[in-house]
């Protein structure tokens, strides 16, 4: 059954076209229209951000899998390409903020759509703290002076780690200043960073292939594979490609945001996911041909960043860094953007503690500043587990991947079984008039493959591998460690509804009383 999420608000009288595709769905425009076509694109590209992302897990990815991990890029391209098209179609017909609340809220149930929100944007706020500390894999490589805190840079290392976490928690202080300040700064950053991105990631594949010291048949050996053999190192190998891309849906979740959503957000989506997967792929190939050794251990260490200093020399090398520098911050601006969306979608409807405040949009500023602090302070919270032990770099960058990737199989899994009931129409025009985007017969093999590619991956990336999560032992709680957070999100949850329930018939039952007497 249709159900829309419940709202107390009532429209006011529409200004364009624009705010009717958001009024009819029960909402008033609070948030400031101010993004085009380029700047949704930056929306999507940059929370999916190819450089933060490979240089972050390169080396991860190449340890476990060897070269031959090179060919997990596109198959987990292909799958996540199944679900942003599945997404496209959706942000035609819902283009509202906290897109997969409200997404699942209106193919499901408002109780299931709450659940997918609910670990949805706590998966966000894991994915902002994941992201601040990639600055741990560049900053160090362009100059000795940001390992503030001990000698060795590796973020495998007690001193890597720790120093990540103060290089982290610095960036988030920076992003929610800029989260807090217009939507228009915050859209100029975007695009800007964006810009930058692409240009040195194109830089970067040029310079890497015309640096070449192998041929393209290297993808077809193996490494070691911690010696899980060459399908377990593929699955653990896959990690890479499955954390990069991820995020495409934030150009729906700026949907309240961008002139003409309908036809802007579809688009956006596929072009964020496509760019990302072609540039990606093009530097994951490029690295494994221009590193200066295969086998000398520092590619499954150091990663791309000792490809780019080696290979290049220190100048090229590091300047290339330095736009990756940028690329990490703008990432984790995007990112802390779409957690705010989310938080104050879902607390515009009531659904969430604080809601009053979390819902508040500044009618300067046209941001909603108390969920973009929230965010910042919860993930330079989750920051802190980094001083207990290296390996928690890796469980909370894995847990984020697993919690987003079931918050979209909450979508994807509804929208199939509304498909295969014949209640999911192509009907609608967007804002020119022309037809809603739509997967027209393809819609249900597209939507299927896209289910069951998602609940693959979610399975194998939680899977607690001991040789994974706790290489070193004494450390049972990394290894279920996303397990654990996943649990504790699903209670908290669930905790809390309970929680709400009571508290709203306590009230109802002594007004019965009262009347009764």
């Amino acid at each position: 059954m249709t159900t829309t999420a419940p709202s107390d608000v009532r429209p006011d009288p529409p200004a364009s076209p624009d705010d009717r595709s958001l009024t009819e769905f029960g909402y008033r425009q609070e948030l400031h229209r101010s993004l085009g076509r380029y700047a949704s694109f930056a929306a999507g590209f940059s929370f999916i951000s190819v450089l933060t992302t490979v240089f972050q897990f390169f080396a991860f990815g190449y340890a476990f899998g060897g070269p031959v991990f090179f060919w997990t890029w596109p198959a987990v391209f292909a799958g996540q390409l199944a679900v942003a098209a599945c997404f496209a179609e959706l942000a035609a017909r819902y283009p509202i903020s906290g897109a997969i609340y409200q997404w699942s809220s209106r193919l499901s149930t408002p109780a299931f759509g709450w659940f997918a929100g609910w670990i949805m944007v706590i998966g966000q706020i894991v994915v902002v703290a994941a992201a601040a500390l990639a600055l741990q894999m560049v900053l160090p490589a362009i100059w000795s002076g940001f390992q503030l805190i001990g000698d060795d840079p590796a973020p495998t290392s007690a001193d890597g780690a720790a120093n990540a976490a103060v290089l982290g928690v610095v960036l988030l202080v920076l992003t929610t200043v800029v989260n807090v300040l217009d939507n228009r700064v915050m859209s100029v950053v975007n695009r800007v960073g964006v810009t930058a991105e692409i240009i040195g990631a194109v830089l970067i594949a040029v310079l890497l292939f015309t640096h070449s010291e192998r041929s393209p048949g290297i993808t077809f050996h193996t490494g070691q594979g911690g010696g899980t053999g060459l399908f377990g190192a593929l699955m653990v190998g896959s990690f890479m490609a499955a954390y990069v891309m991820i995020g495409f849906d934030s150009a729906g979740e700026m949907s309240e945001e961008t002139h003409h959503p309908r036809r802007t957000a579809p688009r956006t989506i596929l072009t964020a996911l496509g760019a990302a997967g072609l540039l990606g792929g093009l530097i994951v190939l490029g690295g494994l041909l221009a590193a200066p050794s295969l086998t000398d251990g520092r590619l499954g260490v150091d990663g791309l960043s000792y490809v780019l200093t080696s290979s290049l020399g220190d100048g090229v090398g590091r300047a290339l860094l330095a736009d990756v520098v940028v690329a990490v911050a703008v990432a984790t601006l995007a990112i802390q953007t779409a957690a705010s969306r989310m938080l104050f979608s879902m607390a515009r409807d009531g659904r969430l503690p604080f809601s009053g405040r979390l819902a508040k949009v500044g009618p300067r500023t046209g941001m909603p500043g108390a969920p973009a602090l929230v965010v910042g302070v919860l993930a330079a919270a989750l920051l802190l587990l980094n001083f207990a032990s290296p390996d928690a770099f890796l469980a909370i960058g894995t847990t984020c991947i697993v919690m987003l990737y079931l918050a979209y199989a909450m979508v994807t899994g509804p929208l199939l079984v509304r498909r295969l009931r014949g209640r999911f129409t192509a009907e609608g025009t967007d804002e020119s008039g022309a037809p809603l985007f739509s997967l027209g017969r393809w819609g249900v093999p597209v939507n299927a493959l896209a289910l069951v590619y998602g609940l693959f991956m979610t399975v194998n990336l939680a899977w607690p591998r001991a040789a994974v999560y706790d290489p070193a032992g004494g450390h049972w709680y990394f290894r279920w460690f996303t397990l654990l957070f996943l649990a504790a999100t699903v209670v908290a949850g669930a905790g809390y509804r309970v929680f709400t329930a009571r508290a709203a018939r306590e009230p109802a039952s002594e007004a019965a009383g009262a009347s009764y007497a």
